[in-house]
């Protein structure tokens, strides 16, 4: 089969990047991408295997779980769109950690990660790394002088969530970046709460970013995905024979669904981040509440490098109930509109309980330090009307 390789467009707007990246269209020129649901590919002859398996062109194939058209053209999107030279796609957000760690660690290695992470980024780092003989060092990552005292000569790697999850600390990924080069180390940057709209984390000095694409690249609660992007050496040369021979490969129907989601995400990141921001401002000084966290309030700690990194955009609010957890599970119950779930980053608003949930295994003094306190809640924004959300959250404050 012949492909249209779309790779030379007729704009560079992020936008057009998103809807028209790496589209490959077959003889018969369909619009929406295909999807080529096969495991496997057939070869013209023995010598055509034989050469194939020795190197693969670019629009050659050997095995679904070493690579697919239609994976590949959600590859080549995401990868024009953020920037980077390259990506492999992953079956899950965790799948895309997991790799990018695993690949280029080994025993007697050092990282350095910032200590607010997602529950699970904890624990391949504390559990699973340190099992085979990595040394892991947590720092605070919104302090400067801990990375420089932490990041030696000879650490292979630094670790870090631009917007951490669920207190949203923002870490200066320059300032860190520059600090890692200048010990040789590498930046990996899990990027999913910036997102690929308003980060620049390749161009503000990240070796690897993640996402998983579970969240806003989807958007609409359908599929797992994740994505690790950086330089092509990296990538082809690192990434892909760790997560080829492991397993952790994105399904041509899953890349499908994400390149779906690709072409709105601008549209509704956008409409998210406006949602997040006027809810923010909607119910901050209220005296129910202890704190009301968004980059874009001037009380927010890191707002100043918010405003850097992201412009001060983010689609999600945390607020802290002063009742405490009794106070938080009053407030999740009277919602209406916004539905009680751990996921993020879709179309419709998201609330969570941190402590209950997605950081429950976390030690009471782990969750103390992260600011992940008993009325702790995450707010996803979705895209509904602004009013709409704004009085679901007033109504349950009421109910408090």
């Amino acid at each position: 089969m012949a492909y249209d390789d779309d790779t030379s467009l007729g704009g560079t707007g992020a936008r057009t990047r998103a809807v028209h990246g790496g589209t490959r269209r077959s003889q018969w020129g369909e619009v929406s991408e295909a999807i080529f649901l096969t495991q496997g590919f057939v070869y013209d002859s023995a010598e055509a295997a034989e050469a194939r398996f020795q190197e693969c062109g670019p629009d050659e194939f050997i095995y679904a779980r070493y690579g697919n058209p239609t994976v590949r053209m959600f590859e080549d999107r995401i990868a024009q769109l953020e920037g980077a030279e390259d990506a492999f796609a992953t079956a899950s957000g965790m799948a895309a950690v997991n790799g990018a760690l695993t690949s280029i660690l080994k025993a007697g290695d050092r990282v350095v990660s910032s200590r607010a992470l997602f529950g699970s980024c904890i624990y391949i780092l504390e559990s699973i790394l340190g099992r085979y003989g990595v040394e892991v060092v947590f720092v605070d990552g919104t302090d400067l002088d801990a990375w420089r005292e932490a990041v030696t000569p000879g650490t292979t790697a630094v670790f870090l969530e631009t917007i951490s999850n669920p207190a949203l600390e923002v870490v200066d990924l320059p300032a860190v970046a520059a600090i890692a080069r200048e010990a040789g180390a590498l930046t990996i940057v899990d990027n999913v709460f910036a997102t690929p709209v308003y980060s620049r984390a390749v161009e503000q000095g990240a070796d690897l970013v993640i996402y998983s694409t579970t969240k806003h690249i989807d958007g609409q609660g359908r599929a797992l995905g994740g994505v690790i992007l950086g330089s092509r050496e990296m990538i082809r040369g690192r990434i892909e024979p760790y997560m080829k021979h492991t397993g952790g490969s994105m399904s041509p129907f899953t890349a499908w669904v994400m390149l779906k989601g690709l072409e709105t995400l601008d549209l509704r990141v956008r409409a998210q981040a406006e949602n997040a921001r006027a809810m923010a401002q909607a119910i901050s000084g209220d005296p129910r509440l202890a704190r009301v966290i968004h980059p874009s309030l001037p009380d927010h700690p890191q707002a100043e490098v918010a405003q850097t990194l992201t412009g001060g955009e983010c689609t999600l609010l945390a607020i802290d109930l002063a009742g405490g957890q009794e106070a938080a599970f009053r407030f999740l119950n009277a919602l209406k509109v916004m539905v009680i779930s751990n996921n993020l980053g879709d179309a419709k608003s998201i609330v969570t309980h941190p402590a209950t949930t997605t950081h429950q295994r976390l030690s009471d003094e782990q969750k103390e330090t992260l600011g992940i306190t008993p009325g702790l809640i995450r707010i996803s924004a979705g895209i509904e009307d602004t009013a709409d959300l704004i009085a679901d959250l007033r109504a349950a404050l009421d109910a408090v």
